[in-house]
C-alpha cells in the first residue's frame, strides 16, 4: 500500500495555524478542560511528520446498508455511485443496496509539531457516502461527508469543517472526552446532540468477535482513506494508519453490533431515523491530514489499498451509472 506522505501545503498550514493562534489568544479555555481526561493513546506521528497535521482518531465506524434508490436521492445527482468499487471489497453485499458509513469519533492530540501548535480534543459524528465518482472518470473513489455534529467548545474544528462547505452543528457529547462509554448493560454508547437544534446521532453497540462481522477491516481502511469532500470546492486527504501498535494487542480493533438513532436536518429534513442490527468496528488510528487540497490532484488516488481503490476492471470499469 502506497501512502502519499506529502507535507501539508504551506498555505493550508498558514490558515490553520493563524486561526488556531487567533482563537487561543482571543478565547479562554472551556471550563471542562481542567477535569476532562481521555483514555486515548498519544499521537505517535507528530515527530515524524512535523509539518503536517497529525493526531489520533478513536472511532466507531459502522456500515448502514440503504437502498440504491435512497442513496441516489441523498447523494447529489452529479456524482455517480461506483458499485464496482464497493463490490470488489464486498462481493456478498446485498443486491440493490449501498454502504453508508456512520463515523462517530474522538480527535485526540492533534498537532502541528513544527509550529508548536496543538488543538484541543473534540468529538464529531456524521454520515458519510463513499465510492462516489467525484471526478467523473468512472474509477476514482471519493467520499462525500455533507454534515457533522462537532464539539461546540472547539472553534478551530467547527470553522475548519465549515471551510469545506460542510453543514456543521455545534454539539454536546456523551461521553465528553472519549469515543464511547460502557453502559451497565455492557453496551458501548456514544451520543452527539446539537446545541442549536433537535439534531442528534446516538449509537449503542455491543462488542463481538471479529470473525462474526460481515465486513473485513479492508472495508473500513479503504473508506476512511478515500479523499473526502463536502461542497466540492476542496478535498481533505486524511491518511489513517491501520498497521501501527495503536491497533494491536489490547488495542486491536473490536467488532460491534447494535443500533443507531439520528435526526438530521441536512439529510432527513429533521425526521428521526433508526437502524438496527448494524455492524461496525471500534478502532483507534493515528493519522496525517492534508487539508484543503485541489480535488483534481486526488484523481486516481491509490492511498486506500486493495480492491475498491480507485477501482478499474477491464476497459468498461464495471461502474455503470446506478
Amino acid at each position: 500500500m502506497a501512502f502519499p506522505f506529502s507535507i501539508l501545503p504551506i498555505s493550508a498550514v498558514f490558515v490553520l495555524v493563524v486561526s488556531s493562534l487567533f482563537l487561543s489568544l482571543g478565547k479562554s479555555a472551556p471550563a471542562h478542560a481542567a477535569v476532562c481526561s481521555s483514555h486515548d493513546l498519544p499521537n505517535i506521528l507528530a515527530e515524524s511528520f512535523p509539518n503536517s497535521a497529525t493526531g489520533v482518531l478513536n472511532a466507531t465506524l459502522a456500515i448502514i446498508p440503504i437502498s440504491l434508490t435512497s442513496a441516489r436521492r441523498l447523494i447529489p445527482p452529479q456524482y455517480r455511485i461506483l458499485e464496482g468499487a464497493y463490490r470488489a471489497l464486498l462481493p456478498d453485499f446485498p443486491e440493490g443496496m449501498y454502504p453508508v458509513m456512520l463515523q462517530a469519533a474522538h480527535d485526540h492530540d492533534v498537532q502541528f509539531r513544527a509550529y508548536g501548535i496543538t488543538i484541543e480534543d473534540f468529538s464529531r459524528v456524521g454520515f458519510e457516502f463513499p465510492f462516489l465518482d467525484f471526478m467523473g472518470d468512472g474509477y476514482s473513489s471519493f467520499r462525500w461527508a455533507p454534515a457533522q455534529l462537532i464539539s461546540a467548545t472547539n472553534d478551530v474544528a467547527l470553522e475548519g469543517s465549515r471551510a469545506y462547505g460542510t453543514v456543521v452543528s455545534p454539539a454536546e457529547y456523551e461521553p465528553l472526552c472519549d469515543a464511547y462509554e460502557a453502559l451497565p448493560s455492557g453496551a458501548m454508547h456514544f451520543k452527539g446532540s446539537s446545541v442549536n437544534s433537535a439534531e442528534f446521532i446516538e449509537l449503542e453497540m455491543k462488542r463481538l468477535p471479529m470473525n462474526l462481522s460481515p465486513y473485513p477491516m479492508e472495508v473500513f481502511k479503504n473508506i476512511t482513506n478515500q479523499p473526502t469532500f463536502a461542497n466540492g470546492t476542496s478535498c481533505d486527504n486524511m491518511i489513517r494508519l491501520f498497521n501501527t501498535t495503536m491497533s494491536t494487542g489490547e488495542y486491536a480493533p473490536k467488532a460491534v453490533l447494535g443500533s443507531i438513532k439520528a435526526r438530521s436536518n441536512a439529510l432527513f429534513q429533521g425526521a428521526e431515523k433508526e437502524w438496527t442490527d448494524i455492524y461496525g468496528v471500534q478502532i483507534a488510528t493515528p493519522f496525517i491530514e492534508n487539508n484543503y487540497l485541489d480535488c483534481q490532484t486526488m484523481r486516481g488516488y491509490e492511498g486506500t489499498g486493495g480492491p475498491g481503490d480507485s477501482y478499474v476492471q477491464g476497459s468498461s470499469n464495471d461502474n455503470d451509472e446506478l
